[in-house]
């Protein structure tokens, strides 16, 4: 058994277990492996162990790996996840390379993503990036900001809306963890009731998964976990 194939099995019960705790059907919760800055062996590892679906953050590595792996191992059908921050110039290769983008946070780039989705390909699943802890050195919309940026997206015609994301503030306290988790599930009721068809509260790391699933996560997104330390781009 591989380092990765091990460690994807300890994420699996842990998520498991938080999910049981929660009172929640641990089938309700899905694993997003985040690759960036590893290598497709990695990534290849990952999938020969049941996981078929991964995270990126870098434009250019992604296509880099996502074109390799289509190449050489067409038989695996992976999903791929834009979870990084979203530069104008970098939409046209994720609206055609990618299944989901997490991390949308202006109406413009999601009008980009929209405009520039292929018409052959499924509409694009979207995330609406919130910054729920207000730091300045993340990216996301405001919680006060978000209403608005929900009703332009949700009218997009390559789009779908499927839910909101967050990278809360770190916090080694469990209660503490909590907290922005809890106003994430918040938001997220709020829109559903107000008529939105959300299903997707993607919130929770390595260091607060559990915390995330307590609060509602449906897909909690785990990098070092699983892969260990990163490799630096480029590396194969």
């Amino acid at each position: 058994m591989s380092a990765i194939t091990d460690h994807l099995q300890t994420v699996r019960t842990r998520v498991c277990r938080a999910a049981q705790q929660a009172h929640r059907d641990p089938s309700s919760v899905n694993l997003l492996a985040v690759s960036k800055t590893q290598p497709v062996s990695a990534i290849l590892e990952a999938a020969e162990a049941g996981q078929l679906a991964f995270g990126e953050n870098y434009e250019q590595e992604a296509v880099r790996k996502i074109m390799e792996i289509r190449q050489n191992r067409p038989d695996l059908k992976l999903e791929w996840h834009f979870i990084g921050p979203i530069q104008s110039n970098k939409t046209r290769a994720i609206a055609e390379h990618f299944d989901w983008v997490h991390s949308v946070d202006r109406e413009r780039i999601a009008r980009r993503l929209s405009d520039q989705r292929p018409e052959d390909m499924p509409p694009l699943n979207i995330c609406l990036q919130v910054n729920i802890s207000g730091e300045d050195s993340k990216s996301g919309v405001r919680p006060e900001e978000l209403a608005d940026l929900v009703k332009a997206v949700s009218g997009m015609p390559r789009l779908k809306l499927r839910g909101l994301m967050a990278i809360p503030e770190p916090q080694s306290d469990p209660e503490k963890q909590r907290q922005p988790f809890s106003a994430m599930k918040t938001l997220f009721e709020e829109l559903k009731h107000t008529g939105y068809d959300l299903d997707t509260l993607s919130m929770g790391m390595s260091d607060d998964m559990e915390a995330a699933i307590q609060e509602g996560a449906t897909t909690v997104r785990i990098g070092t976990a699983i892969f260990g330390q990163r490799h630096y781009p480029g590396k194969r």
